[in-house]
């Protein structure tokens, strides 16, 4: 697991939300299984989605995840910009987050 803690709010929803996040992680990693991507550019995808998404406080979380299977900082940055054309210039807010992360 990365050094990076969870953000506050999902901590929040796993501990008042039992039932419905013991579901929610199972949905989460039934649908990572069936993933034919690798762990590392499954996590760089992810990063994308949460970067496009305007999800900030999940950056810190899986940009360590990231650097744990494997993914350079280039690539981390890269990850966050990919949505720059579609999305706009929001991307870049998750930036700091995933880079301080990354270092930590």
């Amino acid at each position: 697991m990365p050094k990076t803690e969870v953000s506050d709010s999902f901590q929040l929803f796993l501990s008042t939300a039992p039932e419905a996040s013991k579901a929610w992680m199972e949905v989460v990693q039934k649908v990572s299984q069936a993933s034919k991507l690798d762990g590392k550019t499954r996590a760089l995808c992810y990063l994308s989605a949460l970067a496009a998404a305007r999800l900030s406080s999940g950056v810190p979380f899986h940009a360590a995840q990231a650097r744990s299977l494997g993914a350079t900082r280039d690539e981390v940055i890269g990850a966050i910009l990919v949505g720059l054309p579609a999305v706009g210039n929001t991307v870049v807010e998750s930036l700091p987050l995933a880079l301080r992360a990354f270092e930590e």
